[in-house]
């Protein structure tokens, strides 16, 4: 493990921003590398088409444009796609409760969603793709190491998440250190395994 309390980074020429670069090796062989993300990253789990629940990462880029979505990956089919532009259609109508410094027209946003367990594309993905909107709208990235749970409907309610132990285990497994789960999950907490269990910050 050569590298692996190494830390690599560049400058951006245009913003002069620093931005770190994860590399497999960073990660001690996680799936969820340690380091900072950049905005609009974000790591969630869910059952994909082989009813099996996998880890999925999207990844958002956010440019100049007129407030066009695009949606790419592996892990993006036809379910895929319509919970993605169900959170963007909340997203456009709610920015102003979000942030008042952007508009959704001033840009274009190509959200990619990879599949890291070959467990076929995840339909539960509208919660974890309205935050990976509003990260890459306000250029904030989420803590390192993070997973969210749960989903969200058409009208913006959080949806508990299912089978919470065997997500967390999921997470857990994968290198996360954080976890984010609805409140709703909260009743489902004494399944959780006392391994994976801990105290709430």
């Amino acid at each position: 493990m050569e590298f692996y309390d190494v830390h690599f980074s560049y400058i951006d020429n245009d913003t002069l921003e620093e931005r770190f670069v994860s590399v497999p090796e960073h990660g001690g062989g996680s799936l969820i590398t340690e380091g900072p993300m950049k905005p609009g990253t974000m790591h969630t789990v869910a059952f994909g088409t082989a009813e099996r629940l996998g880890l999925y990462r999207l990844e958002l880029q956010v440019t100049g444009g007129k407030g066009k979505l695009s949606i790419s990956g592996s892990g993006a089919d036809t379910k895929t796609k319509e919970a993605i532009k169900v959170a963007f259609d909340y997203f456009k109508a709610n920015i102003n409760r979000v942030t008042a410094m952007s508009k959704v027209g001033d840009h274009d946003y190509h959200l990619h969603v990879v599949e890291m367990h070959n467990t076929g594309a995840a339909g539960a993905l509208t919660l974890c793709s309205f935050i990976a909107l509003c990260s890459g709208m306000m250029n904030k990235p989420l803590q390192g190491q993070m997973v969210v749970l749960g989903d969200m409907s058409l009208g913006g309610t959080i949806v508990k998440t299912v089978n919470l132990a065997e997500s967390l285990q999921v997470a857990f497994d994968s290198g996360a250190k954080r976890i984010l789960i609805p409140t709703s999950s909260v009743g489902d907490i004494p399944t959780i395994p006392g391994e994976l269990y801990c105290e709430p910050a």
